[in-house]
């Protein structure tokens, strides 16, 4: 990392320092400063750091982001963007933040049940900042992103739910970024209580055109027996910048399912990660990235099997064109002790152009010796014998080679249960499909 990049993110954080929430609050104030000192003695991570080694950030540190002050005033500029990207879901509890920050006006956060809480993470923080001190002091020292988030996080979403509280309907996160060189610093708290359960639905959108900067952290803590279903689609512009890590903890027979969908910005970063805390934990992560053009995209994932009888299953998927390339790193880790594990990871990768890359890495580091563990990896181009069989049977081959991406992308759509996401993302796929017979972009 260049002096001048380490310079300017410190600068920043003092001209910001005094108008972040909870300014004031001691204990705060002391873990924004550990994670800034972090930064600015460790600094953006380079290739040779094992974890960074095919994803470089040059680009991003020739960039001057500065942090978004909240002017909640010019959020109705932004109506015309939620209306497009809102899911048709009336019964969703719908909250919408603008360049980093909540808009009430433009949210609809609908009747809660009993024991729920949700809103901001600012307002939680300016107003009861004890509500949020356990799970927010759990910070460890953070590489470089997290680090910078933990220092300027300002907003966000907070979602509590109490013991056996249940969220019929979904939460939908609409994080909508317009300002060029603006950065959002955004931090969500979702803490399920011992039986409770909800789907939220985590969605990234912003204008094509503008270079901004997501830097966004979403922590889960899922007590006894909570489900928790989480979504996360990314619609960044198309030279945006965007960097997020979603990290949960679970407690004994809790369920958590990770499903993300990465369709848009210049530079993707994606860092997904669960620890089974206790017995009989279950987790599903899956993935979906269609990239074209010249997207970077990097999905890391991380499931630390910490106790016996833990069970997850695993499966990315990515769709590349043009001189995308994209980057799959998934472990899994069965610690000393945690027998009578069943874990299973999968990474399969269609590209669509000759100049489209993947580096993947499946990992499994096994320490126990009564697990049943499995993962794979593959790397293609459409498959030319199933081509010959739909083009033999009358299919044109722009339509024919459309069935084929469809089959293969729609294998991780169709696991959403929330059906105004499973059918916008349809959407989505669909208007990315090659047009006619030539491959191209996708855009």
């Amino acid at each position: 990392m260049t002096g001048d990049a380490r310079n300017h993110f410190l600068a920043d954080f003092a001209r910001i320092v005094d108008t972040l929430p909870g300014a004031g609050v001691p204990w705060l104030g002391r873990l924004r400063r550990r994670a800034l000192d972090g930064f600015a003695q460790h600094g953006f991570p380079t290739r040779h750091d094992e974890e960074w080694k095919y994803t470089s950030v040059a680009a991003f540190e020739k960039q001057a982001f500065f942090a978004i002050l909240g002017k909640r005033s010019d959020a109705s500029a932004a109506a015309p963007l939620v209306k497009s990207f809102v899911l048709e879901h009336k019964a969703a509890h719908l909250l919408v933040f603008y360049n980093g920050h909540y808009a009430p006006a433009l949210s609809s956060p609908g009747r809660l049940p009993a024991g729920v809480i949700l809103g901001s993470f600012a307002d939680t923080l300016n107003r009861m900042p004890e509500a949020l001190a356990p799970y927010l002091a759990r910070e460890d020292q953070q590489p470089a992103f997290g680090a910078l988030n933990t220092a300027f996080m300002a907003d966000g979403a907070y979602l509590h739910l109490s013991c056996g509280a249940i969220l019929e309907a979904p939460v939908h996160l609409l994080f909508i970024s317009t300002e060029p060189g603006g950065a959002s610093y955004l931090r969500n708290v979702i803490v399920a209580k011992e039986g409770a359960q909800a789907s939220v639905v985590e969605h990234y959108a912003g204008s094509d055109g503008a270079v901004y900067f997501t830097n966004a952290v979403t922590r889960i803590f899922a007590a006894e027996n909570a489900v928790i279903e989480h979504h996360k689609l990314q619609q960044e512009g198309s030279d945006a910048f965007h960097v997020a890590g979603i990290h949960a903890i679970q407690q004994r027979d809790s369920r958590l399912a990770s499903h993300s969908f990465t369709m848009g910005a210049a530079l993707t970063r994606n860092d997904i990660t669960t620890v089974f805390d206790a017995t009989g934990c279950e987790a599903t992560l899956n993935g979906l990235y269609l990239v074209g053009g010249r997207q970077h995209v990097d999905n890391h994932t991380r499931i630390d099997h910490r106790q016996p009888s833990g069970s997850s299953r695993e499966n990315y998927r990515g769709v590349l064109d043009g001189q995308a390339r994209a980057v799959f790193n998934g472990k899994v880790i069965v610690h000393p002790g945690a027998q009578k594990t069943n874990a299973y990871q999968a990474n399969h990768n269609l590209l669509l152009s000759r100049e489209a890359e993947i580096d993947t890495k499946p990992q499994l580091e096994i320490h126990a010796d009564d697990v049943k563990c499995s993962h794979g990896a593959t790397v293609g181009q459409l498959d030319e014998n199933q081509l010959f069989y739909l083009r033999s049977r009358g299919v044109e081959e722009a339509a024919a080679r459309n069935l084929l991406v469809h089959a293969f992308a729609h294998d991780v759509i169709e696991r959403i249960r929330v059906s105004s996401l499973r059918i916008r993302l349809e959407q989505i796929l669909r208007a990315r499909l090659p047009q006619s017979g030539h491959v191209k972009e996708l855009s």
